[in-house]
């Protein structure tokens, strides 16, 4: 064996231990996570932690009989109401912006993307006002439309850099065949985006879906969202880490099943979105 050979086995030795040693860091937590949900809360809190036990879904049958399983309903309608809106209404828009003419287009996406970067807490007590004053209050309605504000800013900044990507002589072809502006957009320029779309759904349901603050000033139970549930398991007496562990354990899982259903788009997405950023 020739020491360029040996070099190419110990480079690629070196790779999978690295990379191995990353996606057991990455892991870790949220594996240890899953087994304090199938514990007993004396097996949880016990040192040095057991590692073979006898694993049990009574934390995950307790938390679907109380208030957790409707705070669960409610994130998933909102999260998906969220996502499903502004892709509707923030695609267009993303498309308008970035086939528009005027010379201060660049200057008005930035101040779009401005509004998702400013701190929820600033916004906080205005929103609170207005929806007192409005009726919102504990309303899934009145958290669609929050979010919703801040995801459409999201859309538009994420879908505009792939539409800039398409070429416009492909619309102007079709034009010429003497197809309309929506018929353009629909049949010619929407299909070939579609690479954006996974990622920025999927960015737009997580958003919405880990979303804290907002569930957390403006909901007191009818519209209770799952990340907010999680904390009436810390009380008084004592922090029930089983039911944390399911709690948290369920609010991963959609995200996971969503992710891997459009991996394969969203893998293509990002790549794309990297190259022309």
């Amino acid at each position: 064996m020739s020491s360029e050979e040996k070099g190419r086995r110990r480079g690629r030795a070196l790779s999978f231990g690295v990379s191995g040693a990353l996606l057991v860091a990455t892991l870790f937590p949220v594996l240890w996570l899953m087994q304090i949900s199938l514990k007993t809360d004396v097996e949880a809190m016990r040192m040095p932690p057991a590692i073979f036990f006898v694993p049990t879904l009574d934390n995950y049958a307790a938390i679907f009989q109380g208030r957790f399983a409707r705070s669960f309903l409610n994130s998933l309608v909102v999260s998906l109401s969220t996502t499903l809106v502004g892709m509707l209404l923030g695609v267009p828009a993303a498309y308008a912006l970035s086939r528009a003419s005027f010379g201060r287009s660049q200057g008005l996406a930035l101040w779009v993307l401005a509004t998702r970067m400013a701190p929820p807490i600033a916004f906080a007590i205005p929103f609170f006002l207005a929806y007192r004053w409005l009726g919102l209050i504990d309303t899934l309605s009145g958290l669609l439309i929050i979010y919703l504000t801040f995801n459409l800013s999201l859309v538009m900044w994420m879908m505009r850099t792939f539409f800039d990507g398409i070429p416009r002589s492909l619309e102007e072809a079709a034009a010429i065949d003497g197809a309309g502006p929506l018929q353009v957009f629909y049949r010619i320029t929407l299909p070939l985006s579609g690479p954006g779309l996974a990622p920025t759904a999927i960015f737009c349901f997580v958003l919405a879906w880990n979303a804290f603050f907002y569930a957390l000033v403006l909901t007191r139970s009818r519209a209770l969202m799952a990340p907010v549930a999680i904390v009436n398991f810390m009380n008084y007496e004592g922090w029930e880490w089983g039911k944390i562990g399911a709690a948290a354990t369920m609010i991963m899982l959609p995200v996971v099943l969503f992710a891997l259903a459009v991996r394969r788009y969203l893998i293509r997405g990002l790549t794309a979105g990297a190259l022309k950023g």
